[in-house]
């Protein structure tokens, strides 16, 4: 038989093939010679590595089926369950007790055996891939052993730590730790103490041991030979790349960000025509300088987003370009993809113009400024000038139109950002957590960028070319009648259809107006509805009520744009002809992509809500005993989950602290009382105290002080 990698699937995918070991394969193909048996045997690896066979614990390779599947196990922070979840995002139940030895986020092979929920229940055969390689926790003494207790709830070994490999450290204290041994059965796992952080409460261990928590590189951290290629790339344009592009350095282009924001991917400006709007949306080109199969899109695409970590980033890209040359920066000519949109007064996209621009920016602005200038602030004025000014006023104008087309095609437009501020003194150490209120410059740019990811995307769709969407699924119907029982116990009675359009959910926003707890239905709102991901098939955006959308808009932070920007380039270049053998290419390629940049965001903002939980539970740590109103966010049989709405800082008040032996509810999802017969639900406001705050855990403890 002869040895090639579709032959060898082949065999292993064939009716009457039964698990073998190598050697019987050798037999099946003849490989009677060494070269034939090394050739074999780095095919039948490279189909185990790329999840097309595994390895049973007997040697004998099997191939995957219904029942057997492959994926990245998480565990629940109850600690009770895990998930696997397959590169189709599949989703499989495991008991704590059928995991094997394996431990968070380790590749493994599960074998489906019945129902869990609404899930397929499974158990884990094998680990493929050890993907956890340190940790992060807190050295404890017992006896005479040292053990590393992690931070991350979702690890559920403590890690062993020899004499000779404790290198210093004291009990007590925060370190990162190397593993050595992994879990088998009736032994923990092993580490070695790489380095120590230093005590628990430091604020300034949280950052490193988010870092380490989620695998991610360290801040300014490149490889050389990403940075050698860095430093190669010439910060000044040639006069031939000028003539290659069109000029709008006379126009009154300006960017807005956030006050400590360092890279600037999108600069916009807007002329009238008449009674139709023209909005120039203009990116910086990273493309031009991060080219395919490059030392820099490698390590671009491992990262696959940037991280913000409050006031730390981990950059896609090297700050030579993240911070310089990509940079829209003002008063210095950039390299842009360009779009001019014309646009009516009912929001209508009326033409539209693409391709490669160089820009001059007239004015880095911030939020704050432009807000303040809306607002009427003279001082702003004056800062801005008049010209730039005008130019916002009619960008604040085709704002509102753009909201309103928006709203009136069903999109879900009223979510307020529960976003905070995290203030902090000298030392590091928290002082207070500010809401981050959204004005109109917010609303202005995300309307914008709206509409050139949407324009982009129907480009693609219409064309109907292999392309990177940004897709969000309809929620499940069965979430949804769970937030219309919470929204119930709220005394909001909502109405859906059969069929859920994001109107709906929008029209229910809207209902909810200024409750005290629409944060939290804001929140069980966007929990209901499925995760935004990236795709090669367009499913259309739910959220937005848009039937093609994509991310064009930051190239520099998030390598799927990047993607769209080089697909647009070959678009333009090729005047929208690709060959059989590019479409059959980028078919393959695109699918790979997505999925990868799709997980590495999950990772990003993982990482980002871990640290701002910690400062979170610092904060509040620094306040045990003192009251604050509180509002019932959620009832379980073991207490009450609770918000202080203002600093969006949550908690429990156990059940065991309250004034009677309480009763789960579960028709009215509330806590009766016994005795009194007093109840407690959803949305009530109560004063609590602050008992105990856990930074490691991320766990804050109320007792109800009023039950008024």
């Amino acid at each position: 038989m002869r040895i090639s990698e579709k032959s060898v699937l082949n065999f292993f995918y064939s009716d009457d093939y039964k698990p073998m070991v190598l050697k019987e394969i050798y037999k099946v193909f003849g490989a009677k010679t060494r070269d034939k048996r090394k050739k074999l045997r780095e095919i039948v690896k490279k189909l185990e590595k790329d999840g097309k066979i595994f390895r049973d614990g007997k040697g004998r390779y099997r191939r995957l089926d219904q029942n057997l599947k492959i994926g990245t196990i998480e565990f629940a922070r109850s600690g009770t369950v895990a998930f696997v979840i397959t590169d189709e995002y599949e989703e499989i139940a495991v008991p704590v007790e059928n995991v094997k030895n394996a431990l968070h986020r380790d590749l493994v092979v599960v074998e489906i055996s019945g129902k869990w929920k609404d899930l397929p229940k499974g158990r884990v055969v094998k680990v493929l891939e050890r993907r956890l390689k340190r940790i992060v926790g807190v050295l404890e003494k017992r006896r005479m052993f040292g053990f590393v207790v992690p931070d991350d709830p979702k690890i559920l070994y403590d890690f062993y730590v020899s004499p000779e490999n404790i290198n210093g450290a004291k009990p007590g204290q925060k370190v990162i730790a190397k593993i050595i041994k992994y879990p088998s059965r009736g032994r923990n796992p092993e580490v070695v103490i790489e380095k120590v952080l230093g005590d628990v409460d430091d604020p300034s261990v949280d950052l490193p041991s988010v870092i380490v928590k989620h695998n991610l590189p360290w801040p300014g951290e490149f490889p050389k030979e990403v940075i050698k290629e860095a430093n190669a790339i010439p910060l000044k344009i040639s006069k031939d790349e000028y003539k290659r592009r069109r000029d709008f350095r006379d126009k009154v282009i300006v960017t807005i960000d956030g006050e400590d924001a360092k890279d600037f991917d999108d600069a916009i400006t807007v002329e009238k025509r008449g009674e139709n709007y023209i909005l120039g949306v203009h990116i910086a080109d990273v493309s031009h300088y991060v080219k395919e199969n490059s030392e820099l899109d490698k390590e671009a695409y491992r990262r696959g987003t940037s991280v913000y970590l409050i006031d730390t980033v981990i950059p896609m890209l090297p700050f030579r370009l993240s911070n310089g040359v990509c940079s829209l920066v003002e008063g210095e000519d950039r390299l842009v993809m360009s779009l001019e949109m014309e646009i009516d007064r009912r929001g209508k996209l009326v033409d539209f113009w693409v391709g490669n621009g160089v820009i001059r920016s007239k004015k880095r602005l911030t939020y704050d400024l432009v807000n303040r200038l809306f607002e009427g602030d003279e001082s702003a004025r004056k800062e801005i000038g008049d010209g730039i000014s005008k130019m916002l006023e009619d960008a604040r104008d085709l704002m509102r139109i753009l909201r309103e087309y928006r709203r009136k095609r069903g999109s879900i437009i009223d979510i307020q950002s529960d976003e905070v501020k995290v203030v902090m003194d000298e030392n590091g150490y928290v002082i207070d957590i500010v809401p981050r209120k959204r004005g109109d410059a917010e609303i202005l740019i995300e309307e914008f960028m709206i509409k050139a990811n949407e324009t982009i995307a129907e480009l693609f769709y219409n064309s109907d070319i292999p392309f990177v969407y940004r897709v969000h699924e309809e929620p499940d119907p069965a979430v949804i009648i769970q937030l219309k029982n919470y929204l119930s116990a709220l005394g909001i009675e909502a109405k859906f259809g059969a069929n859920i359009h994001p109107g709906m959910l929008q029209k229910l926003l809207e209902q909810v107006g200024d409750h005290p707890l629409r944060s939290s239905v804001e929140r069980l709102l966007v929990r209901s509805m499925k995760r935004a991901m990236y795709s090669a098939i367009n499913i259309g955006h739910f959220g937005l009520a848009s039937y093609a959308y994509t991310h064009f808009t930051s190239p520099i932070r998030r390598y799927p744009d990047l993607v769209v920007h080089r697909l647009l380039k070959r678009y333009l270049k090729k005047k929208g002809y690709f060959s059989k053998e590019e479409i059959e290419n980028l078919s393959e390629k695109l699918p790979i992509i997505s999925k990868h940049c799709s997980k590495r965001e999950r990772v990003a903002d993982e990482a980002e809500w871990d640290l701002l939980d910690m400062k979170k539970v610092e904060y509040i740590s620094r306040h045990i005993g003192e009251v604050f109103n509180v509002v019932v966010t959620n009832v379980t049989k073991f207490g009450l989950f609770v918000e202080i709405p203002e600093k969006f800082i949550s908690g429990l008040i156990h059940v065991s602290t309250l004034d009677d032996y309480y009763y789960y509810d579960d028709r009215i999802n509330a806590l009766i009382g016994s005795r009194t017969g007093k109840v407690y639900k959803i949305g009530d406001q109560l004063k609590a105290k602050v008992v105990k705050a856990n930074k490691i855990r991320m766990e804050v403890d109320f007792v109800i002080v009023d039950d008024d």
